[in-house]
């Protein structure tokens, strides 16, 4: 996903591995480059990144274009970080291919990229192509973001923690049914006491003394 249209704080350094020379790339010219150099910093997400400093292998292609340079490049990558099951750390790889135009900050985008609602990555005009804005959307775009150290990986034991993976077989615990068979003949014994009562206060021997009709009346008269 390319960055926005701004201008470079400063100049690029052309000993940096992840600039190429495009001085001599003209429209219809093309060359094919291969590099190893270190990765740089802050290329990863919450729970999987590219170290910083790890070997990057990159097979770049530079293609000049009418509107700029293309770049097709293809990038493998170390890669840590942290299962999501079983929370353990992981070391893994990771290969990205990608293609992206390059074009003057001042050139009008191109046909294609206003339909696609693309846009493209500067050139600053100093004959140099900084390649990685580029490769870190790219490399980012294709990290996962809840990785695992296994394909099959079991996680941790819900009971005790412990990485089941690691576990001796059969792992297991006791079961507590007993203590909650318990709870529920509680819980189901009240609503029984209570009807009960209920019944005996029905047939007159226990529970509240039950009320029978009566007319009442003033002191000294009979009732009619």
């Amino acid at each position: 996903m390319p960055q926005s249209r701004t201008k470079h704080p400063k100049r690029l350094d052309p000993r940096n591995p992840l600039v190429f020379d495009i001085r001599d790339l003209g429209p219809g010219t093309a060359r094919t480059l291969k590099r190893t150099c270190g990765a740089p910093e802050h290329m990863g997400v919450e729970m999987a990144r590219v170290p910083a400093g790890g070997d990057l292998e990159l097979e770049v292609q530079l293609e000049g274009v009418a509107e700029g340079v293309l770049v097709t490049a293809r990038v493998r990558a170390p890669l840590v970080g942290e299962c999501a099951r079983c929370l353990e750390p992981f070391t893994s790889g990771v290969q990205v291919r990608f293609q992206e135009l390059f074009a003057p900050e001042s050139a009008e985008p191109a046909d294609f990229d206003e339909q696609d609602g693309v846009e493209n990555y500067p050139l600053d005009g100093s004959g140099q192509l900084d390649l990685e804005p580029a490769l870190r959307d790219a490399v980012v775009l294709e990290l996962p973001l809840s990785p695992l150290c296994e394909d099959d990986c079991k996680g941790l034991c819900p009971e005790c923690g412990v990485r089941l993976a690691d576990a001796e077989p059969g792992h297991e615990h006791e079961q507590r049914g007993a203590m909650w068979a318990a709870l529920q003949d509680y819980e189901v014994a009240g609503p029984e006491r209570d009807g009960a009562g209920e019944e005996a206060g029905r047939d007159g021997k226990t529970g509240p003394e039950t009320m029978k009709d009566r007319t009442d009346t003033a002191p000294g008269q009979a009732g009619t």
